[in-house]
């Protein structure tokens, strides 16, 4: 894992920042395309980032490719079961330290991409000029995601609906895959009411599209509390996504409290969007947020 960067950033440099948004689970830098190209076209500069064996690297397995062999899908080995949460954080900090060359550094994450968010608050606090959360995991009193998974402020998660479409063993693959092109409509259903609801099913099929089967366990076992003497320091913007049915609002609710109670003096800049799970992320009012972020 890198270690802490003491060069000095921030507040003090006036030229435009760079955002640099990470994806969350299952899924790569595209999910943030339509964001990123308004962001641009507005005159603002921002980059998504692939993390290691998403995106343009990304593995799909044999047996996920139409017809489908479940078979073989639920035994096919994966080359992400190796990779970790230092993996994911070591990837990004190169991407803000290239960016920072040029200007102050916003780092933004959704969902699951909340958690490398931390980790790289941690390694590098003074690379960067405020980190954000969409949605996100952010870890503070517990360790891990899946510590949180199990407090009273999740039990409205509907992350069963997605978890039942997995297959295989994920103790075995060292994975989560989860078939998005499953053909099974009570799956499609669950998957819909999680994620997004109100999509009509064109969109799901385009969000379905977007996807990718495989995710490392390990990254929700990862310890990923962000630390008062680094991560801490940074100004932070959380996005509350009010009709978010994988991550809870008042889980959501419960990471900007623990993370003011950690930080008193720098507290959490929130705003809400009235938006499910995946946004989508090019959403007039995200795109309005963000523009106003990388404008002050």
């Amino acid at each position: 894992m890198t270690t802490n960067d003491t060069r000095t950033g921030g507040s003090g440099d006036r030229r435009p920042p760079t955002l640099v948004f990470v994806h969350g689970t299952h899924v790569s830098a595209y999910s943030w395309s339509g964001l990123t190209n308004e962001l641009n076209l507005r005159g603002h500069r921002s980059v998504a980032v692939d993390l290691p064996r998403h995106g343009d690297d990304g593995f799909f397995p044999r047996g996920y490719q139409a017809p489908q062999d479940i078979e073989a899908l639920a035994t096919d080995p994966s080359p992400l079961a190796e990779l970790t949460l230092d993996d994911y954080a070591d990837h990004v900090i190169e991407v803000v330290r290239r960016a920072r060359r040029h200007g102050p550094v916003i780092l933004i994450g959704a969902s699951q991409g909340g958690v490398t968010v931390s980790r790289v608050g941690n390694a590098i606090p003074d690379l960067l000029e405020r980190v954000v959360y969409v949605a996100a995991y952010c870890c503070v009193e517990l360790a891990t995601m899946t510590d949180y998974l199990a407090t009273p402020e999740n039990s409205e998660s509907l992350v069963g609906e997605v978890t039942a479409a997995v297959v295989g063993d994920p103790a075995t693959l060292g994975v989560a895959r989860v078939n998005w092109r499953t053909a099974d409509p009570s799956l499609l259903k669950g998957i819909r009411e999680c994620l997004a609801a109100g999509f009509t099913d064109e969109e799901l099929r385009q969000l379905l599209n977007m996807f990718q089967p495989d995710e490392p366990v390990s990254i929700p076992r990862s310890d990923a509390r962000g630390e008062a003497h680094t991560w801490g320091r940074i100004p932070r913007t959380y996005v509350r996504f009010t009709e978010d049915r994988l991550i809870p609002p008042a889980l959501q609710d419960r990471f900007i409290a623990e993370a003011d109670r950690l930080t008193p003096s720098n507290p959490t800049d929130v705003r809400s969007v009235p938006a499910p799970h995946v946004g989508p992320m090019h959403r007039p009012e995200l795109v309005e947020i963000f523009s106003e972020l990388a404008s002050r």
